[in-house]
C-alpha cells in the first residue's frame, strides 16, 4: 500500500533579494589538479534575504571558491573559463529572484535545482558559449551552490535555530520521499516519513580528524626543494606539516596516468607515515584512469611488497572520468580490493545510485555541489548503505564552516579533509579570530566548539572582514 506523501508545515520562506561578492586568493603554493596547477582563485560569496511566514526579514550567506582547474579541466585559458564561471553566477543570482514559490530550503533548493538549473546552464551554454567549449554541469553546480548554501543558512535564521537541528518534520513540508527514491533491489517504501535528521547524528562532535592534502607538487623530503618556496614561516615539507600539525591522515594526489610515478609516491608518503606515527592514507588518482586495472596492478604491488602502507590506505578516491554516463565503467574489482568513493561524479543522488550499479562503495560529499544536493546524496547512500567522505575544495574564509559543518553531521569514514591552511593560511584572519578551531589543525583535529547560534554559525556579527563592493546588489 503506497502512503500519501508528507505534507508538514509550510514556514513560507520568500527570497526577496540578493548580493554577490568576488573575493580573489592567491596560494602560497601551486595545487595540481589532474593536469592543471592552481596559483589563485576566486571566492564567490551571496547573501540571500528572505522573508519567513511571520514577514520577518533574515539573511543567510553562502560562499565557495570558483575553482576553474579542478571543475572545469581543459586547455581553455584559466581566465577564460573564470569569467564564464563569474557570468553564470551573475545569471544565477538574477533567477533566484525570479523564484516567487515558498517553502522551506530542501524544497526551494530542490525545486530551483530541478527546475531551473538545467534550462539556464543549457540557455548560457547555447548564448554566451556558442561556438565554444562549453561550461560543465559540475561548474553549474558550483556556481549555484553559495546561493543554495546561503538558502539553507537563512532557513536556519528564519526558524531561529541552527539549520542542522531545521531538517525535520517539524520544520520540513515533505518527508525525502519527494525528493528521493529507494534502489528496484530495495522492497520497503521509498524514503515514506522519513527526513534528513533521520541520517545525520544528532549532535555535531566537538572535534573532527584532519586530512592533509599532499599534492602532486608538494615536496616530501630536502632533495624536492626547488628553491622557490616561500618563506612565511609555514612548513614546506611533509614531515614538518606532520609534527606541527600532529596529522594522523593524509591523502595522496596522484596522476592516474604514470603507474611507476603513482607507485613510488604511495611509497614514499607511506614510508614518511610510518616514522611519523600517520594512521591512515587515502589515494586519489584526479579521474585521469580509463582502466580498473591501473588502479588493482598498483594496490597489489603494495599488498604484497609493502602491506603496512596497503593497510594504512583507508579508500581510494575517483580514479575515473567525471561523467559517468559518457564512462560507465564497471569498478568492481577495484572496490574488492579498497572501498572505492565517488567525488567528482557524485552530481546528486541520481549519480550516486548509478555509481551504486557500478561498484562503488563510498561517496565523498562537497558542499560545492549544493548543500541542498549533499544533504539528498547523504541519505540516499546511507539509506543503502554506502560510505560517506566529505572532501575539500580548498576552502578558505566562510566556506569553511558550512564544509565542516556538513563532515560533523553526516558521519563520515574518518574525519574531514582540510587543506586551505596549506594553501592560503592567511587567507581566513578574520574568520579564524572567531572560530580558531577551524583554521589551524591542533593534535591532528579541527575544533568545532565556537560554531553557535542560528543558521550554519557562521557568527558574522563578530567576523570584521571588510567585503569588497558587491558585483550585484539586488536587496529588498
Amino acid at each position: 500500500m503506497e502512503h500519501p506523501p508528507f505534507m508538514g508545515p509550510s514556514n513560507g520562506m520568500r527570497i526577496r533579494g540578493v548580493s554577490l561578492y568576488y573575493l580573489p586568493i592567491e596560494t602560497r603554493m601551486p595545487l595540481k589538479f589532474g593536469t592543471e596547477v592552481l596559483t589563485e582563485v576566486v571566492v564567490a560569496r551571496a547573501r540571500l534575504w528572505v522573508s519567513n511566514a511571520q514577514g520577518e526579514m533574515h539573511e543567510g550567506w553562502g560562499e565557495t571558491p570558483l575553482s576553474v582547474q579542478w571543475t572545469w579541466p581543459g586547455t581553455l585559458p584559466n581566465q577564460e573559463r573564470l569569467q564564464a564561471m563569474q557570468s553564470f553566477c551573475h545569471m544565477l543570482a538574477e533567477e533566484w529572484l525570479k523564484v516567487e514559490e515558498s517553502g522551506d530550503a530542501l524544497e526551494l533548493g530542490w525545486q530551483f535545482q530541478e527546475h531551473r538549473l538545467k534550462p539556464l546552464w543549457e540557455h548560457f551554454n547555447r548564448s554566451q558559449r556558442q561556438g565554444l567549449e562549453p561550461m560543465p554541469w559540475l561548474a553549474g553546480l558550483i556556481c549555484l551552490s553559495l546561493f543554495d548554501i546561503a538558502l539553507h543558512d537563512a532557513f536556519g535564521h528564519c526558524n531561529h535555530l541552527p539549520t542542522y537541528e531545521c531538517y525535520s518534520p517539524q520544520h520540513l513540508s515533505h518527508d525525502l520521499s519527494r525528493y528521493l527514491q529507494r534502489a528496484p533491489s530495495f522492497a520497503d517504501s521509498p524514503f515514506t516519513e522519513t527526513f534528513p535528521a533521520d541520517f545525520l547524528l544528532k549532535a555535531a562532535p566537538r572535534t573532527l580528524v584532519a586530512w592533509h592534502l599532499v599534492g602532486g607538487l608538494d615536496p616530501l623530503e630536502a632533495e624536492d626543494l626547488t628553491g622557490n618556496e616561500p618563506e612565511d614561516g609555514h612548513p614546506i615539507l611533509l614531515k614538518d606539516w606532520i609534527q606541527r600539525d600532529q596529522l594522523q591522515c593524509l591523502k595522496i594526489k596522484l596522476r592516474g596516468n604514470d603507474a611507476e610515478w603513482d607507485y613510488d609516491r604511495c611509497i614514499r608518503v607511506g614510508q614518511i607515515s610510518i616514522h611519523h606515527g600517520v594512521r591512515w592514507l587515502t589515494a586519489d588518482f584526479n579521474c585521469t584512469v580509463t582502466d580498473p586495472d591501473y588502479v588493482n596492478l598498483i594496490l597489489d604491488r603494495l599488498r604484497d611488497s609493502h602491506p603496512r602502507i596497503y593497510g594504512m590506505l583507508l579508500y581510494v578516491e575517483q580514479p575515473f572520468p567525471y561523467e559517468l554516463a559518457e564512462h560507465p565503467i564497471d569498478v568492481h574489482s577495484v572496490s574488492a580490493r579498497k572501498p572505492l568513493y565517488l567525488d567528482e561524479s557524485a552530481h546528486d543522488w541520481k549519480w550516486v545510485a548509478r555509481g551504486r550499479e557500478l561498484g562503488w562503495s563510498g561517496v565523498a560529499l562537497k558542499t560545492c555541489k549544493t548543500q541542498t544536493g549533499a544533504l539528498l546524496s547523504a541519505c540516499w547512500a546511507k539509506a543503502h548503505g554506502m560510505g560517506l567522505m566529505v572532501q575539500d575544495l580548498t576552502n578558505p574564509m566562510l566556506a569553511q564552516i558550512p564544509h565542516v559543518q556538513l563532515a560533523a553531521r553526516v558521519g563520515t569514514i574518518m574525519g574531514v579533509e582540510t587543506n586551505a591552511m596549506q594553501f592560503y593560511p592567511d587567507a581566513s584572519g578574520p574568520e579564524a579570530t572567531v572560530h580558531p578551531g577551524l583554521y589551524q589543525r591542533k593534535g591532528g583535529c579541527l575544533e568545532l566548539s565556537t560554531l553557535e547560534g542560528p543558521g550554519l554559525g557562521y557568527r558574522l556579527e563578530d567576523i570584521q572582514r571588510q567585503l569588497p563592493e558587491p558585483a550585484l546588489d539586488f536587496r529588498p
